[in-house]
């Protein structure tokens, strides 16, 4: 008696986003991969507590804005390349979650507050945060950002003293240059202790942009 024929295997379920049917590079390929060698098509089902991203190009350059499922921003970058994007996409998967599907659509709003801010067109950028992808000491130095305002300055040193740490200038800037949600989290406004401007992530022709701006609204 011969053995019955085995049931047919059931369809593979891998994640992307039903709504908009957009799905992270990894994923695309990994669903043609399977597809082919397992010779049924994949179904598709909704995704939860999914990471969006998307790009934007700003006056200041390129950048990749992502928001965690819960709603807040836990990336507003410079991204001018795809090597650039995919070394941030790959350090909010080993922070949040694996899951991460490019949905401009999520990212709407923040990134109509944050072009209306470069334009000129405000001065406040009310948009969530989520800091998980910064250090304790990183998030400690973006806490102390908050006294400084629109069109204001203030220096490294001033900075490292209002937290305590006098010395600790050189510590408080290379947090600064590691700031995940560049322009809503103001790291733009602190300079060198002679006025001058240093590092800034996206290049100090961004940083002279955003305090030129700044400086010119206040003037207004």
């Amino acid at each position: 008696m011969t053995d019955p024929t085995p049931p047919s295997p059931p369809p593979l379920r891998l994640p992307t986003d039903r709504t908009t049917g957009e799905e992270s590079v990894v994923e695309a390929r990994l669903r043609r991969m399977i597809a082919e060698a397992e010779g049924h098509p994949p179904v598709l089902e909704p995704v939860t507590g999914a990471v969006s991203y998307r790009h934007l190009d700003t006056p200041i350059g390129r950048m990749l804005l992502a928001r965690h499922p819960g709603g807040p921003l836990v990336a507003s970058t410079f991204a001018p390349d795809a090597s650039t994007s995919e070394r941030i996409l790959q350090r909010i998967a080993e922070r949040i979650g694996p899951v991460i599907l490019h949905r401009p659509r999520d990212l709407d709003e923040a990134s109509t507050l944050l072009e209306q801010y470069l334009d000129g067109r405000r001065t406040d950028l009310p948009v969530a945060v989520d800091l998980v992808l910064a250090t304790p000491f990183q998030r400690s130095v973006y806490a102390a950002l908050d006294g400084i305002g629109y069109g204001e300055r203030a220096t490294y040193g001033a900075l490292a003293a209002r937290l305590g740490r006098p010395s600790a200038g050189r510590a408080v800037g290379a947090a600064l240059g590691a700031n995940p949600v560049c322009v809503v989290v103001p790291c733009h406004r602190v300079v060198a202790s002679s006025g001058s401007l240093t590092g800034y992530a996206g290049g100090l022709a961004a940083k002279e942009y955003l305090l030129d701006l700044e400086a010119g609204a206040d003037r207004g």
